[in-house]
């Protein structure tokens, strides 16, 4: 046996993607991090010892421009690209990569920390130390470090430490929360095993094991919803153990799983109401993927009323998306439905108060275990928001190190610091602006080659006809002075629109109606029809066109995707699992996408649009909010570059160059099996680049990249270069017309 000390900056003592985020981000800054986990593979619920869908604020696509940027983000498009088939190996190895490209990282697999080193008193404990055993390697590894963050889920150090908690249900009443019980408890959600099958393509018998679940004597074939082809995380509701406690008895709540999987299997296989004579059991779960247990308390705990009031908190660093989505107690048993859900109106903020302990000065945490109520943990529990979490906690633990400070004390005297340096790591924040003094982007004219002026989808693909009403949101800067669309009439009639704002600036759901008009169609096919409709926003902003329904009119979709432009169809009962449970006429679920979102309905908006003007690179916004804020060239010429161009009116010194691309993020990724896009590389990303800079009366080449696939790509030059004037070409795209850039800066 070896015993050893491992001293860092910081130790992150868990891997999941939280944990995994929290070190990259560290890392990134400058710190030295020590990332501990006690499984042999990264990624957590997420690897492919559990096999959880990574879902996030985009909820399934239900969510607009809601995609994850940031380290989340990056692992999404790069998975897209090497994991196209959803390989849950591949996806650890996308994981694992991200954390070996950093430097600053020791990692410590298989390593299961039990030990822990805290004083103090009860208010104001200090952790020194925490203590793992590697299993297989019989080495006994003591961290120490100036800041800890415990993204173990369970919150087993932050326990340890004496760091104050909550476990289970808050009562109602404590902050008035709708729907939490009437008297607190210590019931939480359980936990899922999942499994995979594969049709052999010959005959397979399964002979069930003893203790295999004769499931036709429970409710389970009633309340739940089995088919041959599913697995993977079809079968989410294989839950139980919400009564229990998820962690002591997670061995038991382990055999009850398998009872069931094994049981459902023998269903499937031998009750002869399924067509699955060629199909066996590929690969079934052994770790449990737990869902709830210890939820420490920081100095803010988020509830219910701050998710659904989309509550703008000052010190906000990242955000989330996913509704609010509590399943009952008895999981897999119970004769209600197995989830139900609560979504708001777009994306809410998670404040930086909630990620670190009220009394252990220099502990954070990121992931299951945040300071949440358990109403709002329902929604912040999912691991692409837990993710971003862990960026922001990683991020503001490398600036409490820096600054020798604690985490309280970034929240209170450095939390604009501490938002700005994670906008320019590309974080997920929403509604801040880069306000970087070094940035020298900030100060420069902003010109370019060309720029797209119009609100205009032309080229038409297909028409669907107005059974129901259909929504179409396209930004409004500065006004509408009249909009036409393309439609059939099967006969003389009317078409009514109305149009509406959206209210706030990251919601994409009609709020407010702004004008309304109808006008007579006469009979005839592909008929380009002018609204009058008129609005004039004191500030630019999206709108939601509302084309009401109309059995005689059909309208036109293209099949070129317009960044800004999105389609909607209305469903007075949306389509859902009838097991499932939602809260009907929430907006965003009455106002769907249905999975078009790259087919909008043909349209013309009068007059010239500035929404995609060069001005936007440096107009601090890194992704939509009140608009795209993108610049956006017009259709791309072979042979042709379409470039942007910084200048000033004196020279400046430039040696590192940042850059972000358009990668969609309305375009909802998922790095297994949930669903397929038709691309591996986002379209809208610009393939082909070169920075140029005016340098003694000529363009000279600063840098050149080929076969780019990223959003956020970073160039520090050779050597400083002195100039007025530089820009960035864009040369070609992955498959979008049009150049799209979303920032650049310069340093």
């Amino acid at each position: 046996m070896r015993t050893e000390t491992i001293t860092t900056d910081i130790t992150v003592i868990g891997g999941g993607l939280a944990g995994v985020c929290a070190a990259v981000a560290a890392a990134r800054l400058g710190r030295t991090v020590a990332l501990v986990q006690n499984r042999p593979v990264l990624g957590g619920n997420s690897s492919s010892e559990v096999r959880v869908w990574v879902c996030g604020a985009t909820a399934h696509g239900t969510q607009r421009y809601a995609r994850e940027t940031g380290i989340m983000g990056e692992m999404f498009v790069e998975n897209q690209y090497i994991n196209p088939e959803g390989n849950p190996y591949f996806w650890d190895l996308t994981v694992l990569q991200t954390v070996r490209a950093e430097h600053n990282i020791q990692l410590f697999l298989n390593t299961d920390v039990h030990e822990v080193e805290a004083d103090g008193p009860e208010d104001d404990r200090v952790l020194r130390s925490v203590t793992g055993w590697m299993m297989g390697s019989e080495r006994r590894i003591r961290f120490e470090s100036e800041m800890f963050l415990d993204c173990t889920g369970d919150g087993l150090v932050g326990f340890l430490a004496g760091a104050k908690y909550r476990l289970g249900r808050e009562a109602r009443s404590e902050y008035d929360e709708e729907w939490a019980p009437e008297v607190a408890d210590e019931i939480t959600l359980g936990s899922t095993l999942l499994f995979y099958t594969k049709d052999v393509g010959h005959p397979v018998k399964y002979v069930a094991p003893d203790f295999a679940k004769d499931i036709a004597k429970t409710s389970i074939p009633l309340r739940r919803v089995i088919r041959s082809g599913d697995n993977g995380c079809a079968y989410w509701w294989i839950e139980w153990g919400g009564e229990l406690d998820t962690v002591h008895d997670n061995e038991r709540i382990r055999d009850e799983l398998w009872a069931v999987i094994y049981g459902i299997w023998d269903y499937i296989k031998n009750s002869g109401k399924f067509d699955a004579e060629t199909m066996t059991l590929e690969w079934v779960g052994s770790l449990p993927g737990k869902r709830e247990y210890r939820r420490f308390i920081g100095d803010y705990v988020l509830n219910q009323n701050d998710i659904l009031d989309q509550k703008e908190f000052p010190d906000r660093v990242a955000f989330g998306g996913w509704s609010i989505d509590l399943h009952p107690p008895q999981g897999v048993y119970a004769e209600e439905s197995g989830s139900k859900h609560l979504h708001m109106n777009g994306v809410y903020s998670i404040p930086f108060r909630s990620l670190y302990s009220a009394n252990v000065r220099n502990m954070l945490m990121a992931g299951r275990n945040i300071s949440a109520s358990h109403v709002a943990f329902g929604t912040t529990r999912v691991m692409a928001t837990c993710a971003v979490i862990g960026e922001a906690a990683g991020s503001g633990a490398a600036l409490a190190v820096q600054k020798g400070a604690t985490p309280r004390e970034i929240a209170t005297d450095h939390i604009a610091e501490l938002q700005q340096i994670m906008l320019r790591q590309d974080a997920s924040i929403v509604g801040l602006r880069n306000e970087d003094a070094l940035d020298l982007a900030r100060r420069a004219t902003v010109s370019a080659s060309s720029v797209r002026t119009t609100i205009a989808v032309t080229s038409p693909e297909d028409s669907v006809p107005l059974d129901a009403d259909v929504g179409i949101l396209f930004p409004v800067n500065p006004s509408v002075e009249g909009i036409e669309l393309l439609l059939d009439a099967d006969a003389a009639t009317t078409v009514v629109a109305e149009l509406w704002s959206t209210g706030r600036a990251e919601n994409y759901v009609p709020h407010e109606r702004a004008a309304a008009a109808s006008v007579d169609v006469p009979a005839g096919g592909r008929q380009w029809v002018p609204i009058d409709l008129r609005w004039r926003p004191s500030l630019p902003q999206n709108a939601f066109l509302i084309v009401k329904a109309n059995p005689a009119l059909k309208l036109y979709r293209s099949g070129e995707a317009h960044t800004g432009i999105l389609p909607f169809y209305r469903k007075e009962q949306p389509d859902r699992d009838p097991k499932l449970e939602f809260q009907l006429q929430q907006q965003v679920v009455v106002w769907r996408m249905n999975g078009q979102a790259r087919k909008p309905f043909c349209l013309k908006v009068a007059p010239a649009t500035n929404a995609y003007e060069p001005a936007n690179v440096a107009g601090g916004y890194l992704r939509p909010y009140g608009g795209p804020n993108l610049w956006s060239s017009a259709d791309l010429a072979a042979g042709r570059p379409e470039w942007v161009e910084l200048s000033w009116d004196e020279d400046v010194e430039a040696s590192e160059i940042h850059l972000v691309f358009n990668d969609d993020v309305n375009e909802d990724l998922i790095n297994l099996h949930h669903h397929r896009t038709p691309f591996e590389v986002i379209p809208e990303l610009v393939k082909d680049y070169a920075i140029e800079a005016f340098v003694n009366g000529e363009w000279t080449t600063l840098h050149r990249e080929t076969g780019n696939r990223r959003r956020k790509r970073v160039h520090k030059l050779a050597e400083t270069v002195r100039t007025k004037r530089l820009r960035v070409a864009a040369e070609a795209t992955n498959g979008c017309p049009r150049a799209e850039i979303v920032e650049i800066r310069v340093y």
